[in-house]
C-alpha cells in the first residue's frame, strides 16, 4: 500500500483533507437548487462508499510495504471494525446536522462554527489518545481558531435580518453547534484502530488507513438508514421528503451528491495517511482547517455576506487571519 514516508508530505495530505473538507458543500448548494439536502445526502453517501474501494484497490493495493487492501480486512478483529464503525456512526449523525446547518444558515456560517468547534474539540480529544507534537504550540494554534470562530459568530449575527430568515439562521447555528460537538468525537475511533506508530508492519488484527476508511464509510451507510430516514421523515425545514422524490431524480443531480462524497473521502483518506507521521492530533487539527476555505467559498463565490457592512467585513477578514495563524502554528508544532 503507499505510505507517507516524510513530514512535509504528510502537512500536503494535510492541507489536501482541508481543501476538501471545505469544498465538498459546494456540491450541496449546486445540488440544493433542485433538490432537498436529505436527498442529496443519499448520492454523499454512496458516493463516500465507492471512493473507498477505488482507493483500496489503487493506493491501498500498490507498492511492497504495509498490508494490500483486502488482506488486511481480512485479519481485521472484530474490536478494532466496531470501533471504526462507531466512528462512522458518530460522524454521520453530525454530517446529517452540519448538511441541515449549511441549508438553513449557509456555507460561511455552518463551516466555521460546526467545523471550527470540532477541531477545538477534537485536537483535546486526539492529543489525548495519541500524543504527539509540541503541545503548547498546538494549543496555541487551536485558541487562534478559537477566536475565529467567535468573528465568524459575530459576523454571522450582524447579517441577520429579522423574522423567518432570523429564525432559520439561528437554528442553522444551533444545528452547528451540535454538530461540531459530536464532530469531534469520531476521528478518535477511527486512530484508535490503526498501528499509526507502524504502517510498514501494523500490529495484527489492527487496520491500515485504506481499510479503516472502507470500513468507516460502511458504519456511514448502515446508520444513514436510520438517522436519514429520520430527518426525511421529520425534516427540520420544509415538508417531508419520501424515497419516491429520491428515484424520481435526474442523473446529472445524483452524480453531484456522489461526487460531493467522493470529495470528503479523499480528504478524509489522505488524513488517516498522514495521521501515521503526523500523529493523529495533527492530521485532524489541519484538515479542521476547512472551515476557512469554506467560508471562502460561501463570502467570494456564493455571496451569503452579500450587502455587508464594514465592521462586518473587518470580522471576516479577522476571521481569516486568525484561521491562517492558527493552521500554521498547529504546522509548526507537528515538526517540533
Amino acid at each position: 500500500m503507499f505510505i507517507v514516508n516524510s513530514y512535509l508530505l504528510a502537512v500536503i495530505f494535510c492541507f489536501i483533507t482541508m481543501l476538501c473538507w471545505g469544498s465538498w458543500g459546494n456540491t450541496q448548494k449546486l445540488a440544493g437548487k433542485t433538490w432537498r439536502y436529505e436527498l442529496f445526502y443519499w448520492d454523499y453517501v454512496i458516493g463516500m462508499v465507492l471512493f473507498t474501494l477505488l482507493l483500496g484497490f489503487t493506493m491501498g493495493s500498490m507498492g511492497s510495504e504495509g498490508r494490500p487492501f483486502v488482506e488486511d480486512l481480512m485479519q481485521a478483529d472484530g474490536k478494532g471494525i466496531l470501533s471504526v464503525l462507531i466512528g462512522g456512526i458518530i460522524f454521520n449523525a453530525s454530517n446529517i446536522l452540519l448538511s441541515a446547518s449549511v441549508s438553513l444558515a449557509g456555507m460561511s456560517v455552518a463551516f466555521p462554527l460546526g467545523v471550527g468547534l470540532a477541531l477545538v474539540l477534537g485536537v483535546i480529544i486526539n492529543y489525548i489518545g495519541a500524543p504527539k507534537g509540541d503541545p503548547m504550540l498546538l494549543f496555541i494554534g487551536v485558541a487562534l481558531v478559537v477566536v475565529a470562530i467567535v468573528c465568524n459568530g459575530i459576523a454571522s449575527g450582524r447579517m441577520s435580518k429579522g423574522g423567518e430568515e432570523s429564525a432559520s439562521n439561528r437554528k442553522g447555528v444551533i444545528l452547528s453547534i451540535i454538530a461540531g460537538v459530536l464532530m469531534s468525537f469520531f476521528y478518535r475511533f477511527v486512530a484508535a484502530a490503526m498501528d499509526l506508530d507502524n504502517f510498514e508492519q501494523p500490529t495484527a488484527g489492527m487496520l491500515t488507513p485504506y481499510s479503516a476508511i472502507f470500513v468507516f464509510s460502511i458504519g456511514v451507510l448502515l446508520s444513514n438508514f436510520v438517522f436519514n430516514t429520520i430527518v426525511m421523515r421529520r425534516p427540520f425545514v420544509g415538508a417531508p421528503v419520501s424515497y419516491k422524490e429520491y428515484f424520481s431524480g435526474s442523473l446529472s443531480t445524483h452524480l453531484v451528491g456522489v461526487l460531493g462524497g467522493a470529495i470528503w473521502c479523499l480528504g478524509t483518506a489522505f488524513s488517516y495517511i498522514a495521521a501515521g507521521k503526523a500523529g493523529a492530533a495533527i492530521s485532524y487539527a489541519l484538515g479542521q482547517g476547512a472551515p476557512m476555505i469554506a467560508a471562502i467559498w460561501g463570502v467570494f463565490i456564493w455571496k451569503e455576506f452579500k450587502g455587508s457592512d464594514s465592521k462586518t467585513n473587518a470580522l471576516l477578514a479577522i476571521m481569516f487571519l486568525f484561521f491562517i495563524a492558527g493552521l500554521a502554528m498547529i504546522v509548526v508544532a507537528g515538526g517540533n
